[in-house]
Protein backbone atom coordinates (compact mmCIF):
# COMPACT_ATOMS: atom_id res chain seq x y z
CA UNK A 1 0.00 0.00 0.00
CA UNK A 2 1.44 3.79 -1.14
CA UNK A 3 1.82 6.08 1.61
CA UNK A 4 -0.66 9.12 1.29
CA UNK A 5 0.77 11.87 3.16
CA UNK A 6 4.39 11.93 4.77
CA UNK A 7 4.52 14.67 7.98
CA UNK A 8 7.16 15.83 10.26
CA UNK A 9 6.25 15.47 14.15
CA UNK A 10 8.41 16.94 16.90
CA UNK A 11 8.96 16.03 20.84
CA UNK A 12 6.32 17.40 21.99
CA UNK A 13 3.88 15.29 19.60
CA UNK A 14 5.75 11.48 20.04
CA UNK A 15 6.02 12.46 23.90
CA UNK A 16 1.88 11.85 23.13
CA UNK A 17 2.71 8.58 21.76
CA UNK A 18 3.60 7.36 25.78
CA UNK A 19 2.45 9.78 28.39
CA UNK A 20 -1.57 10.62 28.45
CA UNK A 21 -1.83 14.80 28.19
CA UNK A 22 -4.10 17.22 26.28
CA UNK A 23 -4.30 15.65 22.96
CA UNK A 24 -3.06 12.69 23.37
CA UNK A 25 -5.56 10.75 21.47
CA UNK A 26 -4.67 13.04 18.15
CA UNK A 27 -1.37 11.84 18.29
CA UNK A 28 -2.11 8.43 19.02
CA UNK A 29 -4.22 8.44 16.01
CA UNK A 30 -1.21 9.99 13.92
CA UNK A 31 1.24 6.76 14.91
CA UNK A 32 -1.62 4.26 14.17
CA UNK A 33 -1.88 5.57 11.23
CA UNK A 34 1.71 5.49 10.36
CA UNK A 35 1.58 1.52 11.65
CA UNK A 36 -0.85 0.94 8.92
CA UNK A 37 0.32 2.65 6.31
CA UNK A 38 -1.88 5.79 5.47
CA UNK A 39 1.14 8.39 6.31
CA UNK A 40 5.09 8.17 6.51
CA UNK A 41 6.59 10.27 9.71
CA UNK A 42 9.97 12.33 8.95
CA UNK A 43 11.65 13.88 12.26
CA UNK A 44 15.24 14.62 13.39
CA UNK A 45 17.52 12.66 14.75
CA UNK A 46 17.41 14.79 18.30
CA UNK A 47 13.84 13.40 18.89
CA UNK A 48 14.05 9.96 20.58
CA UNK A 49 16.51 12.06 22.71
CA UNK A 50 14.06 14.99 23.54
CA UNK A 51 11.39 12.35 24.23
CA UNK A 52 13.15 9.92 26.50
CA UNK A 53 14.54 13.63 28.57
CA UNK A 54 11.08 14.78 29.04
CA UNK A 55 9.27 11.73 30.06
CA UNK A 56 12.29 10.81 32.55
CA UNK A 57 10.70 13.49 34.56
CA UNK A 58 7.22 12.65 34.35
CA UNK A 59 6.02 11.22 37.78
CA UNK A 60 6.90 7.09 37.94
CA UNK A 61 8.43 6.81 34.87
CA UNK A 62 10.88 4.23 35.84
CA UNK A 63 14.31 2.71 34.13
CA UNK A 64 12.27 -0.08 32.53
CA UNK A 65 9.56 2.69 31.78
CA UNK A 66 12.15 4.36 29.58
CA UNK A 67 14.39 1.38 27.99
CA UNK A 68 11.07 -0.05 26.83
CA UNK A 69 10.01 3.82 25.42
CA UNK A 70 13.61 3.83 23.62
CA UNK A 71 12.62 0.33 22.19
CA UNK A 72 9.47 0.94 20.78
CA UNK A 73 10.90 4.41 19.06
CA UNK A 74 13.70 2.49 17.70
CA UNK A 75 11.28 -0.29 16.41
CA UNK A 76 9.10 2.18 14.54
CA UNK A 77 11.55 3.35 12.36
CA UNK A 78 11.05 6.90 10.98
CA UNK A 79 12.82 8.72 8.92
CA UNK A 80 15.01 10.51 11.41
CA UNK A 81 17.04 13.09 9.83
CA UNK A 82 20.52 14.23 10.74
CA UNK A 83 21.22 17.75 11.36
CA UNK A 84 23.81 18.28 7.98
CA UNK A 85 24.00 20.12 4.95
CA UNK A 86 20.42 22.47 4.12
CA UNK A 87 19.08 20.98 7.08
CA UNK A 88 21.50 22.56 9.40
CA UNK A 89 21.88 26.01 7.87
CA UNK A 90 17.90 26.38 7.40
CA UNK A 91 17.87 25.14 11.50
CA UNK A 92 20.08 28.55 12.44
CA UNK A 93 18.42 30.75 10.05
CA UNK A 94 14.65 30.33 11.19
CA UNK A 95 16.46 29.92 15.15
CA UNK A 96 16.98 33.49 14.65
CA UNK A 97 14.54 34.85 12.38
CA UNK A 98 11.77 33.60 14.59
CA UNK A 99 13.61 33.54 18.13
CA UNK A 100 12.82 29.80 18.97
CA UNK A 101 15.38 27.26 20.15
CA UNK A 102 17.97 25.63 17.81
CA UNK A 103 15.88 22.14 18.48
CA UNK A 104 12.41 23.62 17.67
CA UNK A 105 13.57 25.09 14.49
CA UNK A 106 15.56 22.01 13.48
CA UNK A 107 11.63 20.62 13.35
CA UNK A 108 10.61 23.44 11.93
CA UNK A 109 13.26 23.30 9.24
CA UNK A 110 13.10 20.08 7.83
CA UNK A 111 8.97 20.71 7.17
CA UNK A 112 10.23 23.61 5.23
CA UNK A 113 12.89 21.90 3.23
CA UNK A 114 10.74 19.28 2.38
CA UNK A 115 7.57 21.13 2.02
CA UNK A 116 5.56 18.90 4.27
CA UNK A 117 3.31 19.72 7.55
CA UNK A 118 5.14 20.09 11.13
CA UNK A 119 2.99 18.84 13.55
CA UNK A 120 3.79 20.20 17.14
CA UNK A 121 1.92 20.40 20.58
CA UNK A 122 4.18 23.49 21.42
CA UNK A 123 1.57 26.59 21.89
CA UNK A 124 5.09 28.94 22.07
CA UNK A 125 6.48 27.39 18.90
CA UNK A 126 3.19 28.01 17.04
CA UNK A 127 2.95 31.51 18.50
CA UNK A 128 6.38 32.45 17.51
CA UNK A 129 6.47 30.91 14.19
CA UNK A 130 3.29 32.32 12.58
CA UNK A 131 2.47 31.36 8.84
CA UNK A 132 4.63 28.69 8.27
CA UNK A 133 4.31 24.95 7.83
CA UNK A 134 3.67 24.20 11.61
CA UNK A 135 0.59 22.86 12.43
CA UNK A 136 -1.33 21.94 16.01
CA UNK A 137 -1.40 18.29 17.07
CA UNK A 138 -5.22 19.23 17.60
CA UNK A 139 -5.95 19.78 13.90
CA UNK A 140 -4.69 16.63 12.80
CA UNK A 141 -7.45 14.06 10.73
CA UNK A 142 -7.16 10.35 11.15
CA UNK A 143 -6.29 8.69 7.58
Amino acid sequence: MARQEKIVVDASVAIKWYAEETWTQEARNMIDDYQNGHIDIASVALMPFEVLNALRYAPNTGVIDLQTIAESLEKLSLDLRLLEGDLSEKTVENALRYGITVYDSSYLSLGELEEIPVFTADERLLKNAKNTCLRPISSYISQ
